[in-house]
């Protein structure tokens, strides 16, 4: 507690988050941990000896009590209308998403239903699927349409996404469908916030107009200004096969490196005597670029962490990166406790105290540098070992998926970010500004880019380094987890027998888990019924072979992506078998069981 007393009271803070998350305590139990909290904080300013002893526990309760009563607040549902199947609604844009090869997807804001019988009309939020063939949604407007409305369904098995608590997170509550035409209105007034947000989509638009190529575009606007709505799916698929996905997205990499070059050209501006003018003003204007680009969770977690390293620099307190990224941590978490269960969160953390933990240990596995070159790789290097080996366990975890040659890829394509960042912006700003098309520096930098999306695509293209489908529990990646924390040791002092040891039983642990893990789905067998939208894929399981019976489809790859894959990385099963029922099939029989397929 001593050491790093702002680390360990998030921990308990979290820890409080989970309890509620998976119990649902009842609001008395939660006011009755929270009375309890407020007594052991009161005890902790009582200077008796046993208080004195215990405060630390005292004070470690009270965060995990806080943690339980904010994710409470943040966890009730608002009141939501009871909607028909069919309703007319006036709505405006909130927020685009992802499009697919037939809708645009957005987030709009309910402001009005015209068949409710309700005395006010309670705003919601929802998600909305628009064909490519109508106008794009934009913050000038308000729209009036008659869509096809209903609330996302609960989950029926333990393998699904869980798609209606993801948008639950997201206080979405509502998915609609849009197959007519759209009438839209003018706002006579926009607010400050739709201003910029239409500022961002009108800089999107010069984008997709400017001279570059489709996918030059589509890397832009997803490298600088965090729309990756209309990326190509083969683009989208190099960079996560890769490991470079963070690339594509605004993180704390490209808030660093815009900050730095901020503070570099203040500091050529400001007289030397005014530097902590020079810090403030980087910061303001990282701030200014965070809410013109909307900012996202990631913008916002790096402005943070940035933000409070610096304000300790300023106030000349020892600046402390664990001290910043549990107080951005803290401050996150405060305003919406949902996003810990965010999986770009938790390895956006997770990465900073990989890097944290295991940059420096590497490093001296190094031999000295000799040149300032050759300082910058292992540097580089390290960080890249560092936060991959950290955030291993849980990619994992989530996306079951790993390639050896995404580390490679890593240490080519990390080194140039630095002047793929900062090209981009000033190709961006440029645009903004109206030159769509300077032939010298345009034609450079669509060169620079082909390339690096070239170099991309032949990493991604060695399918025999990438391992697929991998069974991961929550508890096995704990487990890793732990042996992570274990490593640094370890690497420091190679030869203590107390260091080998103790990664030696977290690593005969995680054996003994998974190797139970596998005995028991071996021995389980199941019937189950799988739905996906209209059709319905009955699965047989015996012992580690499955059978799955279904129709021809013209969806079938992502049926397989979003039904047969998760359901055999949950079962940890590799053997299976399809067989395809004809079309006009409304029933099979299998063992003599009859199974209906309406």
């Amino acid at each position: 507690m001593k050491k790093q007393p702002l680390l360990i009271l998030l921990v308990c803070f979290i820890l409080g988050i989970i309890f509620q998350e998976y119990l649902s305590l009842m609001p008395s139990f939660v006011f009755l941990f929270l009375a309890f909290s407020g007594i052991s904080l009161i005890s902790v300013l009582i200077r008796r000896n046993f208080f004195q002893i215990t405060k630390d526990y005292l004070l470690g309760f009270f965060f995990f009590s806080i943690g339980i009563f904010v994710h409470f607040q943040n966890s009730q549902p608002p009141e939501l209308p009871i909607l028909k199947k069919k309703e007319t609604l006036i709505f405006q844009l909130d927020k685009k998403l992802n499009s697919n090869e037939k809708n645009r997807k957005y987030y709009v804001e309910v402001h009005d239903v015209s068949d409710l019988k309700q005395k006010k009309a309670v705003p919601f939020r929802t998600v909305i699927s628009i064909p490519k063939d109508i106008d794009a949604l934009d913050f000038k407007h308000y729209y009036k349409a008659e869509v096809y409305i209903h609330k996302p369904e609960a989950i029926k098995n333990d393998f699904q996404f869980d798609y209606k608590k993801y948008l639950s997170r997201q206080d979405v509550y509502f998915q609609a469908y849009l197959p007519n035409d759209i009438i839209k209105t003018e706002k006579r007034s926009i607010t400050f916030e739709d201003q910029v947000k239409q500022k961002r989509l009108d800089v999107l638009n010069k984008i997709n107009h400017s001279s570059f190529s489709p996918k030059i575009q589509e890397f832009l606007k997803g490298i600088i200004l965090a729309d990756r709505t209309d990326m190509d799916a083969e683009t989208v698929k190099d960079f996560n096969q890769t490991g470079l996905t963070h690339l594509l997205a605004i993180s704390g990499s490209h808030m660093v490196i815009i900050f730095w070059i901020t503070l570099l050209i203040c500091n050529q501006v400001i007289p030397v005597r005014f530097r902590r003018l020079s810090i403030i003003l980087s910061i303001l204007l990282i701030w200014i670029f965070a809410v013109f680009i909307d900012y996202g969770n990631s913008v916002m977690r790096s402005c943070l962490m940035i933000t409070c390293y610096y304000m300790m620099v300023l106030l000349q307190r020892k600046s402390d990166l664990l001290h910043s990224f549990a107080l951005s941590a803290f401050i996150l978490l405060i305003i919406d406790s949902n996003q810990f269960f965010d999986v770009g969160f938790q390895l956006s953390y997770v990465a900073v105290l990989g890097i944290w933990w295991l940059t420096v240990p590497i490093k001296k596995l190094f031999r000295k540098p000799k040149l300032k070159a050759e300082k910058f790789f292992y540097d580089i290097t390290a960080m890249t070992f560092a936060a991959q080996i950290a955030t291993l366990p849980l990619v994992i975890y989530y996306f079951h998926q790993f390639s050896l040659m995404s580390v490679l890829a890593n240490l080519f394509i990390i080194p140039l970010s630095e002047v793929i960042i900062v090209s981009s912006l000033l190709i961006v700003i440029l645009i903004a500004l109206g030159f769509n098309n300077i032939p010298f520096i345009y034609k450079a930098f669509d060169v620079v880019v082909e390339c690096v999306l070239k170099l991309v695509h032949w990493f991604s293209g060695f399918e025999t380094m990438m391992a697929r489908n991998i069974p991961l529990s929550i508890l096995e990646s704990s487990i890793l987890l732990l042996m992570v924390y274990c490593l640094k040791s370890l690497i420091r002092d190679r030869f203590n027998p107390k260091n080998i040891l103790r990664f030696g039983v977290c690593l005969l642990a995680f054996f003994a888990v998974r190797i139970s893990l596998d005995y028991h789905q071996y021995n389980s067998n199941e019937m189950l019924i799988h739905n996906f939208y209209k059709e319905k894929i009955v699965s047989v399981k015996n012992k580690d072979q499955v059978v799955f019976w279904m129709k021809e489809n013209k969806n079938e790859d992502k049926m397989i992506a979003f039904v047969l894959d998760p359901y055999l990385i949950s079962r940890r099963i590799r053997d299976f078998k399809i067989h395809y029922i004809p079309e006009s099939s409304e029933a099979f029989v299998y063992q003599e069981n009859k199974f209906e397929l309406k």
